[in-house]
């Protein structure tokens, strides 16, 4: 009777022990599958973002080469080395890349911005490192890139540089009452009239007359940055 006993008890310990044992293999495959899955997607993530740089890095090339009117989606993808199918997965039109870029471009503008005015130096050195950082901007572009960015855009994308330019105004007048406050901007020029000028010198850049004074234009956007900067700044001691 006692050897039965133990034997049951016995029988029990062992399948008590199996039963752990299959749990816990199972819990350690289903770990396993669990961090296998994790590192796919790490893969496939990286992966994806390697696709989506190249078509961002090459349709810049392209865009500022040749302007993006006269660029395809086909040759995008023939440079970058994609499929259509790749590309569509990121973009459903060539415009939404052309946007995506843009405001790409315009964050690290914004930023660069944001250091220069945050930087500790007189304000004029401000304004040459603002006028600085718009010609390196606009060194590559094409005349083509900037005549279907500024000149003959599609009423999409001047939506789109209408909605971007207003947020950009609205943080420079902010940054220039400032500025006018500290003294560093002449004391007789309205606020006003500087969000007024700054809103009507793009549509300085899209006059023909103007713009067949200068090479392309650029060098006309550079000039009408010069002429407002220098304009506002302080010429005497009492801020006028």
């Amino acid at each position: 009777m006692k050897l039965i006993r133990g034997n049951v008890h016995f029988n029990l310990r062992i399948n008590f022990f199996t039963i752990f044992l299959d749990w816990y293999l199972l819990f350690i495959y289903y770990c396993t599958i669990i961090v296998l899955l994790y590192f796919i997607r790490i893969v496939m993530s990286i992966s994806s973002n390697k696709k989506n740089r190249k078509i961002l890095e090459t349709a810049k090339t392209l865009f500022w080469k040749h302007g993006f009117k006269r660029v395809t989606v086909e040759e995008i993808c023939s440079q970058a080395g994609i499929s259509k199918m790749t590309f569509y997965k990121y973009y459903s039109n060539k415009l939404e890349l052309v946007k995506t870029i843009i405001l790409k471009i315009g964050e690290e503008s914004l930023d660069r911005y944001r250091e220069i005015m945050h930087s500790n130096i007189p304000f004029k050195k401000k304004i040459e490192q603002q006028l600085q950082m718009k010609q390196e901007g606009t060194a590559e572009m094409s005349s083509e890139f900037l005549d279907d960015l500024m000149i003959h855009a599609d009423p999409e994308i001047m939506q789109f540089m209408s909605e971007r330019r207003q947020y950009f105004l609205d943080l420079v007048l902010a940054d220039y009452v400032k500025a006018q406050k500290k003294g560093e901007i002449r004391k007789d020029v309205k606020p006003e009239f500087i969000l007024y000028f700054l809103n009507h010198m793009n549509e300085m850049i899209q006059d023909e007359m103007l713009i067949k004074m200068y090479k392309d234009p650029s060098e006309l956007a550079l000039e009408l940055m010069r002429f407002f900067f220098y304009g506002v700044t302080p010429r005497n001691d009492d801020g006028r």
